[in-house]
């Protein structure tokens, strides 16, 4: 499935990531679209964070700004991004895509979540 044609409407995804147990939790999350893979900020401390550093498994689904999915869940896998330039680029992107909101925040880790794949596993630190 072509993520730009997925998610290029919305503003919003779910993000659902899993508890060691294996337990979901969604979160409704701002993201921006960059070379065919999606990225979100978030601090290093959040709970999506600590999860995506414990296993890398994620779903995203365009939602709402509660987190209601408005379309079909895609799996994904969550890595940490660290390439000062990537970080550039989807700031500068989350700037133009949110405007002032998104002045108003400071992006402190950046995550990215590519199609899942077996074996794939987290790589650098960030987000």
């Amino acid at each position: 499935m072509n993520l730009t044609e997925h998610f290029t409407s919305h503003n919003y995804i779910n993000l659902t990531t899993f508890r060691k147990t294996g337990q979901e939790v969604p979160t409704p999350v701002w993201f921006v679209e960059m070379d065919g893979k999606l990225y979100v900020f978030t601090g290093a401390q959040t709970g999506k964070a600590k999860r995506i550093r414990a296993n890398g498994r994620a779903r995203v689904a365009p939602s709402d700004g509660r987190g209601k999915p408005l379309g079909e869940f895609i799996p994904k896998r969550g890595r940490f991004v660290a390439d000062p330039e990537i970080i550039r680029r989807a700031d500068e992107l989350y700037k133009r895509k949110y405007g002032f909101q998104r002045r108003n925040l400071v992006p402190p880790t950046l995550g990215r979540f590519d199609q899942a794949e077996p074996g794939d596993t987290l790589f650098k630190s960030g987000c």
